[in-house]
């Protein structure tokens, strides 16, 4: 008989209803793009399950921003509930910090009959099948409040033989579900993933953490954060999506991550040390806005730009310049969004004159050429006088020794200007 497999969708922290406040001052337009684009990034995730026929969903937690949404973003998680359902395709979901379960006792209406809530109290468990074959036992835990009891563990109770007991039934593979940070965020329901081993448990579909991860890897992950689909910060940088995860008889987990936001952010250091003039350094920052967007899926992207690197522009770049330039930038593509650009450049250094001025620096100059021509003896110096102040001592190779040193000369001479 070929070995028997189920594929579901992996799709953690909707946050159906985010705000953009900081976003809404700066640029309402953008504030309203990132608005819609959590919803749209929800309909993918909808798209997928229906078009790959899927065998299930399992959310795990924080489906909603705060604990009571407005009735636009329920009616749009309902409908889409609701297509599922019709399709045949059963959900099972856990609560969040962001949605517990007080938030689900309104009474906006009924939630659809393929949707399965796991308890908080203690584990709940629920048989998937096909054809009235069991393929599948789905176990999770979720919150009654906003936040989960400190001396309890959320993944008590979930593994393979409290799932056939409470089934009935056995099953090929067992999914886990929680909202848990692990040992990544100790503030929210805590586990070392250890404790997850030896469960009997197929693979554990986790929320709570905003970016892929995975154990041992994306591809074959064991315990995995799907990340959140839509991006809604600066902290939100690069891809995010959800998992289509396959389990066969006999085979090693596989996984396939695919990305749903629309709008990708940013953070993006520039080094200008080889521009001259503010046009220059304005091509420079196109060039790099289009080269992340060539390998992104999004089609618009919000960056956050820091300047680096010694140049003669140093001083020209003043805020008000930098202003001016970031209105410029914003005014040249609609798809792309510049939050900040910000001047961390420094003025260039021009050694060999210093020395000639025979000033303090270039006495200073000269003494470090000295201090740094014998490395054994400067590591040992370093050492001892870390041990003097009382502080540990760092793990400084002979290797990276030129490095440090000249990014502490560097340090000197920029105060010394």
């Amino acid at each position: 008989m070929p070995a028997r497999s189920v594929t579901f969708i992996h799709a953690a922290d909707l946050h159906m209803g985010a705000p953009f406040k900081g976003l809404r001052n700066s640029s309402p337009e953008w504030a309203e793009k990132m608005t819609k684009a959590v919803p749209a990034a929800f309909r993918r995730m909808i798209d997928t399950a229906l078009e790959d026929a899927v065998d299930f969903v399992v959310l795990p937690g924080d489906l909603f921003d705060n604990s009571h949404p407005s009735f636009r973003d329920f009616r749009i998680f309902l409908r889409g509930m609701e297509e599922l359902q019709s399709a045949g395709i059963p959900v099972y979901y856990c609560t969040g910090n962001h949605d517990p379960l007080i938030s689900w006792q309104g009474d906006y209406a009924k939630l659809p009959e393929n949707m399965h809530r796991f308890g908080v109290e203690d584990p709940s468990f629920f048989v998937y099948e096909r054809d009235g074959e069991a393929l599948a036992l789905i176990g999770g835990r979720g919150y009654l409040n906003a936040s989960f009891p400190p001396d309890d563990d959320v993944s008590r109770g979930i593994d393979r033989a409290n799932a056939q007991r409470a089934c009935g039934r056995t099953a090929p593979f067992v999914v886990g579900v929680m909202h848990s940070g692990l040992d990544v965020d100790p503030t929210r329901a805590p586990v070392d993933p250890k404790r997850l081993e030896g469960r009997g448990v197929d693979y554990w579909a986790l929320g709570h953490v905003h970016h892929l991860q995975a154990i041992p890897d994306a591809s074959h992950p064991f315990i995995a954060y799907s990340g959140t689909p839509q991006g809604r910060a600066i902290h939100e940088v690069g891809a995010h999506g959800i998992l289509e995860v396959t389990l066969t008889e006999g085979a090693p987990n596989k996984a396939r991550f695919i990305e749903t936001a629309s709008i990708e952010w940013q953070r993006v250091s520039v080094d200008v040390s080889e521009v001259s003039t503010i046009a220059e350094l304005r091509e420079l920052i196109i060039s790099k806005q289009f080269a992340l967007n060539a390998s992104s899926y999004a089609k618009e992207m919000i960056f956050r730009i820091y300047l680096t690197g010694r140049t003669s522009l140093h001083k020209t770049l003043t805020p008000e310049v930098l202003e001016d330039l970031r209105v410029s930038l914003n005014e040249g593509f609609p798809f792309f969004y510049l939050d900040s650009l910000s001047n961390e450049t420094q003025a260039p250094l021009d050694e060999e004159k210093l020395r000639g001025e025979g000033l303090f620096s270039a006495v200073f100059l000269d003494s470090f050429d000295v201090m740094t021509a014998d490395s054994s003896k400067l590591l040992s110096e370093l050492e001892e006088e870390y041990r003097e102040l009382g502080y540990g001592v760092p793990s400084i190779s002979k290797r990276s020794l030129g490095k440090v040193s000249q990014h502490a000369k560097n340090i000197v001479l920029d105060l010394l200007a």
